[in-house]
């Protein structure tokens, strides 16, 4: 009579079984690591996103100031001009009277600095810039602001920790992460337009008449750069994103 010789098969498939439960945690290592990846990567191009809307709002905030005057301490413009004469000297000083009577914080819109902006500067042959196919490498534009820091600008409310529920270390941590964010923006005068102004409020001076206005292109990118990039780097970013929008400002 025989007998089955089986001695060994226990640890053979003990061991058959292990290999298959390393390959299987093996597999589901990668597979986590990936989506972990794959959500970071989605989460910068979120933020990188809304970083590239914050430079369409900077440059709209940019004309406004320039049509309507920008905010200037006023204490810079207080003194008369050099060579004024006695009525441009009183004049200047009721102007000043005038500010300081709107003032906030020492900051009155200077209505003397008032500008319309026009196509007037050459562009710099950015990435972002050349990123927008549709413009020419000629084109003009209003202005061009580079490398504007996003990090930089959030910063101020970062430093007051205790009130975001951070520590200091934390803080100091993630606005050094938020200065890997950079801005671009500028925009283009394309010519007069319709203003159509909106609101809840009603003037016994309203009207339905439409004022003439000026159309501006605005395009603005956000950018996120490699870890580890200087701050007056703005080449090869990892992520880029492009954004325009077309407003009308009133004359």
């Amino acid at each position: 009579m025989r007998k089955n010789n089986q001695k060994g098969f226990t640890l053979v498939l003990s061991l058959v079984l292990l290999l298959v439960m390393s390959l299987m945690g093996g597999a589901l290592i990668v597979i986590a690591s990936g989506d972990h990846q794959s959500n970071n990567t989605s989460d910068q191009y979120q933020q990188t996103f809304y970083v590239a809307e914050h430079a369409l709002i900077e440059a709209e905030k940019s004309l406004i100031n320039r049509m309507i005057g920008p905010w200037t301490e006023i204490n810079s413009i207080a003194a008369a001009p050099v060579g004024a004469t006695p009525t441009e000297t009183t004049a200047h000083n009721n102007y000043i009277d005038q500010l300081r009577a709107v003032a906030i914080n020492g900051l009155a819109r200077n209505t003397d600095a008032r500008d319309n902006p026009r196509n007037l500067v050459t562009p710099t042959e950015t990435t972002c810039f050349k990123s927008f196919r549709n413009l020419e490498r000629e084109t003009l534009v209003t202005e061009h602001k580079i490398n504007q820091n996003f990090g930089s600008l959030i910063a101020p409310i970062l430093t007051r920790f205790d009130d975001v529920g951070l520590t200091k270390a934390e803080a100091d941590k993630e606005i050094e992460y938020l200065k890997r964010f950079r801005y671009e923006f500028f925009s283009i005068n394309v010519g007069s337009s319709t203003f159509k102004g909106a609101g809840a409020s009603l003037k016994k001076t309203s009207t339905n008449a439409q004022r003439q206005g000026t159309s501006y292109r605005i395009y603005g990118c956000g950018y996120l750069m490699p870890s580890g990039a200087d701050l007056d780097e703005n080449d090869d970013p990892e992520i880029l994103i492009p954004l325009e929008t077309l407003v009308v400002l009133s004359s």
